[in-house]
């Protein structure tokens, strides 16, 4: 008995060492760097905060594709988008993008961090500031806002900010004369008007428009009282160490998209009908506004 009773555990035994081991949980292991190196470069495109986030992604998204196709194997481009004006300017300044579309103001300083500008937003008497108000104010002049509460996107933005500054100012209203609240967006400094919080805002026609189209309820509400004179559109810079044939494959991509369907598609979405090229001479017009606009309102921080 006790010798089958051995041989039986002996059996135990190399049964248990035959059977395969039970695998161990799974568990994700994360490596420092990529098995397989990506050779390719890339680049960070950005546009200034003309709308939400998620909105500018969805608007630009398609012409960053356009643009990768083009450039295909030599770089990439990846769209970045920022929260606010202050965001996207603190970028630029430390010169994080490779390509950029600023504002005109923002554009004009970009220059003294290392980028060049290549070109800019066709469209120019688009580029004009407006003032919304509600219907029911009953404002006739604009001297009627003296000591009112008046919103903005943000102090850079030329021309929903500044424009509309420089307009009220010509009118009969010195810099002090208004209570001038900046409130982060576009779409804000009108949603506040429309709440009451404000008498009136500025903004430009693009997010006006796209607002009203997304809300067009809101026009029986609200309307433009006034508009300024246009200045010259959005400008395209690239960094200064970014290689003159990589910046010549981005700048053909955006002159040529008013010349295919599928181009004017996407500039139908950034609501301008082309790109067009330009230098530092271009925006003249822009730094003859800021001369003026620093003598009344005080050099920009």
């Amino acid at each position: 008995m006790a010798i089958r009773l051995v041989a039986a555990l002996a059996m135990l035994v190399v049964l248990g060492a035959c059977k395969p081991p039970q695998p161990a949980a799974y568990e994700p292991s994360y490596a420092p760097a990529a098995a397989v190196a990506d050779e390719q470069i890339e680049y960070l495109f950005a546009v200034h905060p003309l709308h939400n986030p998620r909105r500018l992604f969805e608007v630009y998204q398609p012409l960053v594709e356009r643009i990768n196709g083009a450039a295909s194997p030599a770089f990439r481009i990846k769209l970045e988008t920022s929260r606010d004006y202050g965001a996207f300017e603190q970028k630029l300044g430390s010169r994080k993008f490779h390509f950029a579309v600023p504002n005109p103001y923002q554009t004009l300083e970009s220059e003294a961090n290392g980028y060049r500008i290549v070109g800019k937003m066709g469209n120019d008497p688009r580029f004009r500031g407006i003032i919304i108000a509600r219907r029911d104010s009953h404002l006739t002049s604009v001297t009627d806002l003296k000591g009112a509460a008046i919103s903005f996107p943000a102090r850079t933005a030329l021309a929903a900010t500044m424009m509309p500054r420089m307009y009220l100012y010509r009118h009969g209203l010195a810099p002090g004369d208004i209570n001038a609240r900046y409130v982060g967006s576009q779409e804000s400094a009108i949603i506040n008007v429309l709440l009451g919080n404000t008498v009136a805002a500025g903004t430009w026609p693009p997010p006006w428009e796209a607002l009203l189209r997304r809300r067009p309820e809101v026009e029986k509400d609200l309307e433009v009282k006034w508009e300024t004179e246009p200045l010259v559109n959005n400008g395209v810079v690239a960094r200064n160490d970014v290689p003159d044939a990589h910046v010549a494959i981005v700048k053909a991509v955006l002159l040529g998209l008013h010349e295919q369907a599928e181009g004017r598609v996407i500039l139908e979405a950034i609501e301008i009908g082309r790109f067009e090229t330009a230098d530092t001479s271009t925006f003249d017009p822009v730094r003859s506004f800021l001369r003026e606009y620093e003598t009344v309102f005080g050099r920009m921080p």
